[in-house]
C-alpha cells in the first residue's frame, strides 16, 4: 500500500506544478514480523525417521530421513550426495553446500546403521555406474521432488499431524542440537551458514520452548493463567 502511495504522489509532483511536497518522503514502512521455522518435537522426529520395513524403498527412506535429521542437510545436498560422500566408519558426511562450499558434518549412530543397511541393499538396486547414494526405483539418482513426496507420505503413515517437508528436518536438527548444547557457533558450522545471523533464528525457537516450560511450571505463571 505504501509503495502505491509513493508512486501516486511521485506522479502528482511530476505532473502538477502547484504541488511542491511529497508527503510520503521519509515515510518508513512498518517492519513485518519474521516467521519462525516450523520444527518437530524430538519425539515426533524420532517417530518419523523410525521406519519399519524390510523392503528396499523402506530401507532407503529410513537411511535418507535419518541422515537428514542427524546431520541437518539441505534437500539439494541430500539429493546430490554420492556414495563416496559418506564415511560410515568415521561417522562423517561430506556435502557441497551453497556457493559450492564443502563442509563435513557428523553423522549419528542410528543414521550410520541405517545407511549401512541401505548400502548393502543398494548394490543390486542401483543402475550400473550410478554414483548417487540415494536412488529411485529405476536405479537412478533420487530427485528432490521424490524426496519431498516420500517424506510427506511417511509423515502421514507415522501419525505426524502437520505437513512435513525436508527443510523441517533441518530446522528440527538445528533446534534440538541448540537446545541440548547451547553452542550456536557449532550449529552454524554444521548447517553451513555463512552468517551467524542466519543461525540465530533457532535461539528464538529455543526461547519459545523455555517459555512453554515456564508457563507450565512457574507458580506465578500458573496463577496468572488461571485468572
Amino acid at each position: 500500500m505504501l509503495s502505491a502511495w509513493r508512486a501516486f504522489f511521485r506522479f502528482l509532483v511530476e505532473r502538477d506544478r502547484t504541488m511542491r511536497d511529497d508527503p510520503t518522503v521519509g515515510l518508513k514502512a512498518p517492519k513485518s514480523s519474521k516467521r519462525l521455522p516450523s520444527v518437530l518435537t524430538p519425539d515426533e522426529a524420532v517417530r518419523l525417521v523410525t521406519i519399519e520395513g524390510e523392503g528396499e524403498l523402506a530401507m532407503r527412506d529410513r537411511a535418507l530421513f535419518e541422515l537428514a535429521y542427524s546431520s541437518g542437510l539441505r534437500l539439494a545436498e541430500l539429493a546430490g550426495l554420492d556414495v563416496d560422500g559418506v564415511d560410515v566408519a568415521h561417522g562423517e558426511v561430506r556435502v557441497l553446500g551453497k556457493g559450492a562450499k564443502e563442509r563435513i558434518v557428523p553423522v549419528g549412530a542410528p543414521a550410520r546403521v541405517a545407511i549401512g543397511a541401505w548400502l548393502a541393499t543398494r548394490v543390486p538396486f542401483a543402475a550400473a555406474g550410478e554414483r548417487a547414494l540415494f536412488v529411485g526405483s529405476h536405479g537412478r539418482r533420487l530427485s528432490p521432488r521424490s524426496i519431498e513426496r516420500r517424506l510427506a507420505m511417511w509423515a502421514v503413515r507415522q501419525g505426524i499431524a502437520q505437513h512435513v517437508h525436508p527443510h523441517m528436518l533441518r530446522h528440527s536438527f538445528a533446534s534440538h542440537v541448540l537446545q541440548s548444547s547451547g553452542d550456536l557457533r557449532a550449529v552454524q558450522e554444521m548447517l553451513g551458514h555463512a552468517s551467524i545471523a542466519s543461525t540465530q533464528v533457532y535461539t528464538h525457537l529455543d526461547f519459545q520452548a523455555l517459555a512453554k516450560v515456564y508457563d507450565a511450571a512457574h507458580p506465578r505463571a500458573r496463577r496468572k493463567r488461571a485468572k
